[in-house]
């Protein structure tokens, strides 16, 4: 954990994105700052979504990081935290990450968190730069269930096809789930390791690494949203830039993080 890393912690708040975002509209922030709420009344997903949770089985905080990179540069990112949250993961629960593998975590481009194809958690990247002359202030949100996926999977039963899964359902039967507060510290600390790698190196050496967690990998996959019409293909992995690839007959096509539905062909 490094010192100028401002921990908060509250009871409820309607969203921590939106708190960190507002300080950084107002040309507040500083130094990092990680917020956590034990309750979030209006918590987000991608696209203006709700993120709904159940405070007691769940793990909600944000993060304002700020970076050298202009926005522009930052491709690539909302996968590289995706990376930090595995290696968190790991640390906080004293297991090493093949052993997460292989019970089944693996990451959705671009930014969830599955095990056996049943959502985990979700990654939220907001923010940008202020004026060309300053620092880029980006506000990571991270939503993460520990406990009692079939619970939370029946209040998000109006979500048709929706599958739920949680952090202990991938812990060996003798091991425990960490303390929250000592999970939210382990993913801080990977979380600033990795994003001060990123703003030195950028996304690239991270590819290969990324692959090995893809849950697509070699799938035929349909992407749809973004008022377009559905694109088919099968999935390649990504490029050095954290585009998704997919193969369509003797092309290959990038596509780019937006407002789109990664899903497996029918």
């Amino acid at each position: 954990m490094t010192a100028n890393c401002i921990l908060e912690r509250v009871a409820q708040t309607k969203s921590t994105n939106d708190d960190l975002l507002e300080r950084w509209r107002a040309g507040e922030l500083i130094d990092p700052i990680a917020r956590i709420a034990h309750k979030q009344t209006a918590g987000k997903g991608r696209a203006g979504r709700a993120w709904l949770a159940l405070p007691e089985n769940s793990i909600c905080f944000s993060l304002a990081f700020p970076f050298k990179r202009k926005p522009a540069e930052l491709s690539g990112l909302s996968l590289l935290v995706g990376l930090a949250v595995i290696s968190g993961i790991a640390q906080a629960c004293d297991l090493d990450e093949a052993t997460l593998h292989q019970a089944g975590l693996r990451l959705k481009w671009p930014n969830d968190l599955l095990i056996n194809n049943a959502k985990l958690g979700g990654i939220l990247v907001e923010g940008g730069q202020a004026t060309p002359e300053d620092l880029t202030w980006m506000i990571i949100g991270i939503g993460m269930n520990l406990r009692n996926a079939n619970a939370i999977e029946s209040i998000l039963g109006s979500q048709a096809g929706l599958k739920i899964s949680a952090l202990d359902q991938i812990l060996p039967a003798h091991s425990k789930l960490p303390d929250v507060e000592y999970l939210w510290l382990k993913l801080i600390a990977s979380l600033e390791h990795h994003l001060r790698e990123f703003d030195e190196h950028g996304f690239e050496m991270h590819q290969e690494q990324w692959k090995k967690w893809d849950n697509y990998l070699g799938q035929e996959v349909c992407i749809s949203g973004a008022g377009k019409e559905p694109i088919y293909g099968i999935a390649q992995g990504i490029n050095p830039t954290g585009a998704l690839l997919l193969q369509q007959d003797n092309q290959m096509i990038a596509i780019h993080a937006g407002d789109v539905s990664l899903r497996v062909q029918p």
